[in-house]
């Protein structure tokens, strides 16, 4: 089997990518944080490569310091950047290259797919513009996986939101009416495997279930599936009081639809959000 470096392995998702993989029999490399610091090695991993996953990234969901603004740019362009000169540089041919990005580089206003999409002009959506051009100054095939909300049991959002309601204190955020569009844990995994399976997927595609919810309803489903009351709202000025700018990330969203996925021939396992929290709620 073929052998896939993985950067942000030590994160939720690079943890699922690593266990789904490794057991698929592929060999993997982890590339850690301070490989970029040390050329000669982050080289020779990527040399001893056939496929590369891009996780690599500070958590957006911390308060957005000017500093930290600094830290999420370059945990992603920088790196970026040195990894796609090591994937240039090397003596092997690298066959794929996947790189993560997010639907926030889309705007809030109307319900898109990758065809007629209206970029925002705020610091997230610039740094996932750039991002993903980055990503395709690698000298192979590309694929730039704009992810959704990502959906699992062992990290992310859903892990801490999962404790609080079933405390009964769950709550929406600000209206509830902002878009959610969502993928669960287990069809991103499938989509980076049909990624590396088929050779026509290239550059951007929407990864995330085919029907987007809002948070309100996220909320509401949870609740009820957890047989727990729903009573609480946190007020948009104390997520900005938190997080800053970086507010934004909760209080707005965006209706996507994955049509280039789905026009290659992926099928999502859970494309509602009904089906993915029942899933995400069992308890084995």
């Amino acid at each position: 089997m073929k052998t896939i470096a993985i950067t942000g392995a030590s994160g939720f998702i690079g943890k699922e990518l690593n266990t789904f993989f490794s057991t698929s029999g592929f060999t993997i490399i982890q590339i850690h944080k301070d490989d970029f610091k040390n050329t000669t090695v982050l080289q020779e991993k990527i040399d001893k490569s056939d496929i590369v996953f891009n996780l690599a990234g500070a958590s957006i969901l911390k308060r957005w310091s000017s500093e930290y603004k600094e830290e999420i740019y370059k945990s992603r362009i920088d790196t970026t950047l040195l990894l796609t000169k090591a994937i240039n540089q090397s003596k092997k041919n690298i066959e794929l290259l996947i790189s993560a990005s997010a639907l926030g580089i889309y705007d809030n206003k109307k319900h898109y797919n990758e065809d007629n999409a209206s970029y925002s002009n705020d610091f997230l959506s610039k740094l996932c513009q750039e991002w993903e051009s980055t990503a395709l100054k690698a000298k192979c095939r590309v694929v730039n996986f704009r992810f959704g909300i990502v959906l699992g049991k062992k990290g992310g959002m859903f892990k801490k939101m999962l404790s609080v309601f079933r405390l009964g204190l769950g709550a929406k955020i600000a209206s509830g009416n902002q878009a959610l569009s969502f993928v669960h844990i287990e069809d991103l995994k499938n989509a980076f495997y049909f990624a590396i399976e088929n050779a026509s997927l290239h550059h951007a595609y929407n990864l995330c279930a085919s029907i987007p919810t809002t948070n309100d309803n996220f909320s509401k489903v949870l609740a009820k599936e957890l047989k727990k009351p729903l009573l609480f709202t946190v007020p948009e000025f104390i997520l900005e009081a938190i997080f800053s700018e970086g507010a934004k990330v909760l209080s707005d969203g965006q209706s996507i639809y994955p049509k280039r996925l789905e026009e290659a021939g992926f099928t999502f396992q859970f494309s509602c959000i009904e089906d993915a929290i029942k899933n995400l709620c069992l308890k084995n």
